[in-house]
Formats: C-alpha cells, structure tokens, sequence
C-alpha cells in the first residue's frame, strides 16, 4: 500500500507540474503572437487530451480554437512519446491554400516526460507569391516541390481521416483488393504515425476502411506483432 501511495503521489506531483508549465505559458502565448502580428499563430498544446489538445492559442492562421485538435505532426509526436523531438521550421499547406512555416517545441517536465507542445505558425503565403515573381523576374527557376497539404481542425477526426485517406493513396490499389500484406502494411504506417494512440481510433479507422472494429483489432494486432 505504502509504494501504491508514493506512485500514485508521484504521478500527482508530475500532473501538477505539468498543469503549472501549461499555466504559465498560457499568456506568453497572446505576447509571441502580437510581436510577429497578424500572421502569426501560437498554439499550447496539452498530449494528455489529444482529442481537445489546444489550451491556449492566439491569432488566426489554422482556424482554431481552444479546444481543437492536434494536427499529423502532432498526432506523430504523440505516438513518439518521450522520444519525441522538436520540430523546426517546416513548411505546410492548409486546405485553403495558405503556405505555413512552423516550429512545433516539445514540452517536458522535470522528469523528461513529454506531455505537450508549444506551436508557432506563420502565414508566409503572401512572401512566398513575392519571392515566386521576384524569382520569376529575375529568370530563377523554380524551387522544391510543393510543401504537404496538412489538416488543422477543431475535429480530430478529420485529421485522423485525412491521414488514414493518404496512407490509402500510397498504395497500389483500393482497401478491398489488397493482399492481407499489403493491409497489414497500412496498419502499421497508422500505427507509426500515431494514429491509434487517439482514443476510438481503431472504431474511425474501420468505418473509413469500410471494415469491421474486430476486423481493425485484428490487423493492429497483427501489424504490431510482425
């Protein structure tokens, strides 16, 4: 009884720390945001609620707010655990065409348990137009290719969806006609990417695939043991 109260006094202790860095970086968020000014959006998120993980945000470049979900890179993050690492100046599209330029920060208690995120997202659609004519003008040719397209939402599911939907579109073929191989390969692609680590995944995978929850059991389980 005694090592069952110490670890259950340790876990408090951890969750109270962790509820005091969230805390306190609550408000430096509106700061962040207001020094880079109206292209700029700063995200809190809490891991421990990955289906609302935003605690705190400011500004309006994803369409957010408080209470939303995490995004791919998120859901990756979460499925890293404590291995996971910062995330720094990548660039990605949102469905409406804006190009962002973001840096996501893992954050982590006193015991190097990751247990959140701060997110700073930049609008750099318009210098990214300026920089093509300049380019343009000036006979530069092209750059790399288009950035991914990446799923910010208030809904997890349409993240879940979105990454379920192009892990479909890198195989060969439909879910229906592919090999039992091939299947257990995209289960272990979602697995990879975090996606089970959301809870009632395995319920949403299935409806997207059109199959059965203990059909989807029956795969993760698979894929985890090969």
């Amino acid at each position: 009884m005694a090592q069952e109260r110490a670890v259950a006094g340790g876990e408090a202790a951890a969750r109270a720390e962790q509820d005091a860095i969230i805390g306190a970086l609550s408000p430096v968020v509106d700061g962040i945001a207001a020094t880079f000014g109206s292209f700029c959006e700063v995200v809190v998120h809490d891991f421990r609620r990955p289906e609302h993980s935003v605690v705190a945000l400011a500004g309006s470049v994803t369409g957010r707010g408080v209470g939303g979900s995490m995004s791919e890179i998120g859901v990756k993050l979460l499925a890293a655990g404590d291995e996971a690492r910062d995330e720094l100046n990548y660039l990605t599209r949102t469905r409406d065409g804006k190009l962002v330029k973001s840096s996501t920060m893992v954050l982590r208690d006193s015991r190097g348990t990751a247990f959140g995120a701060l997110c700073v997202n930049l609008d750099v659609t318009a210098v990214h137009q300026v920089h093509a004519l300049v380019g343009g003008l000036a006979g530069v040719g092209g750059g790399p290719g288009a950035p991914p397209a990446t799923t910010f939402g208030d809904d997890v599911t349409a993240v879940l969806d979105s990454i379920v939907d192009a892990g479909q579109l890198r195989r060969p073929k439909p879910w229906p006609h592919l090999t039992r191989e091939e299947r257990l390969a995209l289960f272990r692609d979602l697995d990879r990417q975090g996606v089970f680590a959301v809870r009632g995944a395995v319920q949403q995978v299935a409806t997207r695939l059109g199959i059965s929850r203990a059909s989807a059991y029956t795969y993760l389980s698979a894929a985890r043991a090969g």
